[in-house]
């Protein structure tokens, strides 16, 4: 028999120990998953605001008229530090979000009106002049509120190295704590095959050619979780999508990492895991065994 085939007649022979080690390592990739999707976003949102560093907004007043638009950006072009402004109705603000949301542009139909301000964009020569035309531009008559990112870009920068570190611990963690269920897992079935493992070492049997269907339960268990895994990490995002998204676009404006992208990487990323989870599980369940 294949080492292929003897790893299914183990799962099938220790059911009970392959579907908790299975539970296990599904939930934990779940929660992988979970990490996963929210450092994708906010680096997302990060790098938005970072490439959009060097403008600022000037949302106007529902009252201004186009001729004092025209008045505001003369003034604005001759403040020094200003490389250049161009007008920017609701309507082409409201497109350009829908472009920025790709795939999820169609969530923007759902609201009843366009909440979105008539405003002037003007474009920085030099990041040092920022605050100071930031104060010239709030006290013109006419603006309603300025957009500008420095601290939101400062906090975002400092929130997303936190939150990249505490996930990476976490990560490290649940996979340690996964391959120690792999390894117990299968160290049972070795037991319980201690004899004819010994037998079949007194005959000349090599380590590799005996420990190859205990690695290839590990891999295949590690299979089975990944696919689970994903599915369930799938329409999770599928339904944040549908569900919160027009909340997240308040905070977001980038919106929510197209489904398509995020899972097609999400699913290579819990395979590559999944097996090499249930590897190492077997090859550290089997070591001690082997060395005697």
């Amino acid at each position: 028999m294949t080492a292929l085939g003897q790893a299914f007649s183990q799962i099938n022979r220790n059911k009970m120990m392959t579907a908790a080690s299975l539970v296990s390592i599904t939930a934990i990739l779940l929660v992988l998953g979970i990490f996963f999707l929210v450092i994708v976003n906010i680096n997302a949102m990060a790098h938005d605001v970072r490439t959009n560093f060097n403008e600022v907004q000037a949302n106007l007043f529902d009252a201004v008229t186009m001729e004092q638009s025209a008045e505001m950006m003369d003034a604005i072009n001759h403040m020094q530090g200003v490389a250049g402004t161009k007008y920017q109705t609701r309507e082409e603000a409201l497109e350009n979000w829908k472009k920025k949301w790709g795939d999820n542009a169609d969530l923007l139909e759902r609201m009843p009106n366009n909440p979105l301000p008539n405003s002037i964009i003007i474009n920085l020569s030099d990041i040092e002049y920022a605050d100071k035309i930031v104060s010239q531009v709030r006290e013109m008559r006419g603006v309603e509120k300025i957009n500008y990112s420095q601290d939101t870009v400062d906090k975002l920068l400092r929130l997303t190295r936190i939150i990249q570190i505490i996930s990476l611990i976490v990560i490290l963690v649940l996979i340690l704590i996964s391959i120690t269920v792999v390894s117990n897992t299968i160290k049972l079935t070795v037991l319980a095959r201690e004899r004819e493992i010994v037998i079949m070492r007194y005959i000349g049997a090599t380590n590799w050619y005996i420990r190859g269907p205990f690695l290839m339960e590990g891999i295949i268990i590690g299979v089975i979780a990944s696919v689970i895994s994903s599915v369930a990490i799938g329409f999770i995002y599928y339904y944040a999508i549908g569900h919160i998204g027009l909340d997240f676009a308040l905070l977001m404006p980038t919106g929510f990492v197209p489904l398509f992208f995020m899972m097609e990487n999400l699913a290579i990323i819990f395979l590559a895991l999944g097996v090499s989870v249930g590897a190492c599980g077997s090859i550290v369940s089997m070591r001690r065994f082997l060395e005697r």
